[in-house]
């Protein structure tokens, strides 16, 4: 595991952003920070942790905008043809830009074929109208509810179908009710059975993935990401740098996410792509409470080196404070 030459254990300097493929299309960082730390995402680039800043996105969408959106949506879809993939934009959004939620079809609609009752015009009304109810930041529960009981009313397969929608970025009503702390209408979702919450976005997180930086406003909240993570894989890694949401809780000093996960079967000694383990994130971000939390697991083991070998008491502010012979 690298270390950047310069620069302290937890510093802005040594994180990278844990991206989501965004609501408009691109990479969207989700983070718990103010927005002056983007200056120094560049200077991340050495760091071995892909994981997020610290500041949610602001992604409160006015009915507006996003009625605009869907109707430029709506009449730009049939003008595709079946093997035209989704546009996906790689740049990466201003900290101001208010986003705006990507309805383009996902690529296992594109390139296969539809059910003779739901054909691809179909389908992406559907998902307009799911996306534009249940996932913007102010999403009202009762609605979604309204709706939620309406397709269950017709059949439990036509809510399972819906709930699950993925728009042209992989994004699930989970990941971005996650992503905006909407713990109602999370619990919503995960109350009906049917949720896949072991679904993963283009960027290759899932919604227990994003719960690593969501902000619990309440203890239901907290009860509610208790049964997300029950719900789905806590051990699963990113595509991007392999690590698990524990790796990502540990990486923003969260200790509240780190009792959850561990709580919920999360393994302290699953190492990321780089061969590195949440216990080795916590020392070298230097979270001495969440080094003694780790360290207190039956089974952690603290001698694990990472691919390059790095020892693990150099990066552990314990050692640091205590000295080489304590």
């Amino acid at each position: 595991m690298k270390r950047k030459a310069e620069g302290k254990p937890g510093s802005p300097s040594t994180k990278k952003n844990l991206q989501f493929t965004g609501v408009n299309g691109g990479y969207e960082s989700t983070s718990s920070e103010d927005s002056s730390s983007e200056s120094s995402d560049e200077e991340s680039d050495s760091s071995e942790y892909h994981e997020a800043r610290e500041k949610l996105p602001e992604s409160t969408i006015p009915h507006q905008q996003i009625m605009h959106t869907l109707e430029q949506d709506n009449n730009s879809v049939p003008q595709k043809t079946a093997t035209d993939p989704p546009a996906i934009c790689q740049g990466q959004q201003t900290p101001n830009q208010s986003p705006n939620v990507d309805t383009k079809l996902p690529e296992e609609v594109v390139h296969s074929p539809a059910p003779e009752t739901i054909g691809k015009t179909t389908y992406t009304t559907v998902l307009q109208e799911w996306l534009r109810v249940s996932c913007h930041k102010a999403a009202d529960p009762l609605m979604v509810k309204g709706y939620m009981d309406t397709f269950a009313t017709v059949s439990p397969q036509l809510l399972e179908f819906i709930i699950n929608m993925a728009d042209g970025n992989g994004n699930t009503a989970l990941h971005y009710t996650v992503s905006h702390s909407n713990f109602p209408i999370v619990k919503l979702l995960l109350d009906t059975g049917l949720c896949n919450a072991d679904k993963q976005n283009k960027a290759g997180y899932t919604a227990i993935m994003l719960t690593a930086l969501a902000a619990f406003h309440s203890d239901s909240d907290l009860e509610t990401v208790l049964q997300l993570l029950r719900t789905g894989d806590v051990n699963a890694k990113a595509s991007q740098a392999g690590q698990t949401a524990l790796m990502l809780a540990v990486s923003h000093g969260r200790g509240d996410m780190v009792r959850a996960l561990l709580s919920c079967g999360a393994q302290v000694n699953i190492r990321d792509d780089d061969g590195s383990t949440a216990l080795m994130c916590a020392c070298e971000h230097g979270h001495v409470d969440i080094v003694r939390q780790l360290l207190s697991v039956s089974g952690c083991d603290a001698t694990l080196t990472d691919n390059v070998s790095l020892q693990l008491l150099n990066l552990c502010p314990l050692h640091q404070e205590q000295g080489p012979n304590t």
